[in-house]
This record gives C-alpha cells, sequence and structure tokens, in this order.
C-alpha cells in the first residue's frame, strides 16, 4: 500500500518528485519516480539511514530503488549507499578518488566521526562504501520511463572536487544542487572545496535550471533562482573571485 509524501515526512517539490530533510547534519536527500524505475539523490549518513530512506521509497513508489546519483562525496551524502544494492550508481568522474581506498575510507571515517558520527558507525559504513560504478564526465540523461528523463550535470568542482547536479525537467523544474547551495546556513569551504570555480558552478546550475526552476540545496529549505543567485555572488565577494 503507497502512502503520501507528507505522511513519511518527505516535501512533494513536483509531480513524481519530492525531498526529505534528515536529522542530525540537515541533509537533504531526493527522490525522482519514473515508470517502474526509482532514481534517489544521496543516500544519508549511515547504513542504517540509507535503509530506512530505501524502505521509505518502496513504500511511495511501490517498487525499489534503481538509480542512486550521489552530489558529492562527503559522509553525509554517501555512508548510506551500499543499503541501495542492485541500484545503478552515480558520481561526478573522480569521486572514485575520495571513496575508494584504505587511505580515502579513513579520512571519510575520521571526518564522520569529528562531525559526531557515532564511530561504529562510521567503521561500518567506510566498511562497505560502494563506488560508483557510472560516472558522470560531462552530462548523463537517464531515462526512467513515462517519458521521464532525468539529466545528471558534471558542474564542479566548487564545493568538492567532484560535484553532480540532477536537473528534473517538468513544469516546475527541479534542480537537485548537492551543496554548492546551501540555505540553512552559510556554503561550507572545507579543504576539498575549490573556491575559485564555485562562482561558475553556481552559474551552470542557473543555466541548467533557468530562472523558474525550484533549487534543492544540500542543506535547508528549496529556494529559487534569486537565491541561488545572491549566493553565488556572496561566494565571489568571499573568496575574491569573479
Amino acid at each position: 500500500m503507497t502512502v503520501t509524501w507528507e505522511e513519511l515526512g518527505w516535501q512533494r517539490v513536483a509531480a513524481g518528485v519530492g525531498r526529505c530533510r534528515l536529522p542530525g547534519w540537515d541533509c537533504t536527500v531526493g527522490l525522482v519516480v519514473g515508470e517502474g524505475t526509482a532514481l534517489l539523490i544521496d543516500s544519508g549518513s549511515s547504513l542504517g539511514e540509507g535503509g530506512r530512506l530505501r524502505g521509505q521509497a518502496e513504500r511511495l513508489t511501490g517498487h525499489r530503488v534503481t538509480h542512486l546519483a550521489l552530489t558529492h562525496p562527503h559522509f553525509d551524502h554517501v555512508f548510506g549507499a551500499a543499503a541501495f544494492s542492485g541500484a545503478e550508481m552515480f558520481g561526478a568522474v573522480g569521486i572514485e578518488t575520495t571513496v575508494d581506498g584504505r587511505r580515502a575510507r579513513e579520512e571519510l571515517r575520521a571526518d564522520a566521526v569529528r562531525n559526531g558520527l557515532d564511530a561504529s558507525l562510521a567503521d561500518e559504513a567506510a566498511e562497505v562504501l560502494v563506488v560508483p560504478r557510472h560516472r558522470v564526465f560531462g552530462e548523463w540523461t537517464l531515462d526512467l520511463g513515462d517519458g521521464r528523463r532525468v539529466l545528471l550535470a558534471n558542474v564542479g568542482p566548487g564545493h568538492t572536487a567532484h560535484d553532480l547536479a540532477v536537473l528534473v525537467p517538468g513544469s516546475p523544474e527541479v534542480v537537485f544542487c548537492g551543496d554548492l547551495v546551501e540555505e540553512s546556513g552559510e556554503p561550507q569551504a572545507g579543504p576539498d572545496a575549490a573556491p575559485a570555480h564555485w562562482p561558475a558552478a553556481l552559474d551552470r546550475l542557473l543555466d541548467l535550471g533557468g530562472e523558474d526552476a525550484l533549487y534543492v540545496p544540500g542543506h535547508g529549505a528549496v529556494v529559487d533562482a534569486a537565491f541561488v543567485r545572491a549566493q553565488r555572488d556572496a561566494l565571489a565577494a568571499r573568496f575574491g573571485v569573479s
């Protein structure tokens, strides 16, 4: 029996498109429903959280998650990925360098624990962390059936070296931005950020979505093009780039 988005704590953004804000780090996860298919955007901060998201997605769609897109390689967005066995997984080209191998996993684990994730949960997630099979260099169109085509766009570097955005055409169009855009606080620029390129990445987002799109940030409420443009200008001023 299917349920409504709201009954499971999700926000319906457009027809067949929703998102939820996860507890802890206020990370956003998106869901796009196709014909017998479902694309999840980001996977939560632990295997348990990924499992809960999988269960909710299955209740909302009536079938399993068939595709998973990771917007960038930070623990709160990727540590639940192993819960989606069998899903076709996508990330920006180069993401494999940050999630594969002992050193990369240790760095992700350490960052998770430093930010408050229980060490045992971080150990578990890092041990089984999945490397995306499909790496997006420029753009990649996913056919989800029933006339629904979703565009995956490698728009980084910016927040990280490997930022992937997801454009869902429709009325309105919806752009899942990952942490290139944050509404609930100032965008975070860690040691893996590329500040000199971040404003250009936001220009690309605006080109993808246009003036009338809804932009879903990695953290916080859904915003419009004016918000993205203002954040782009603020980042340019903050980092001294044009």
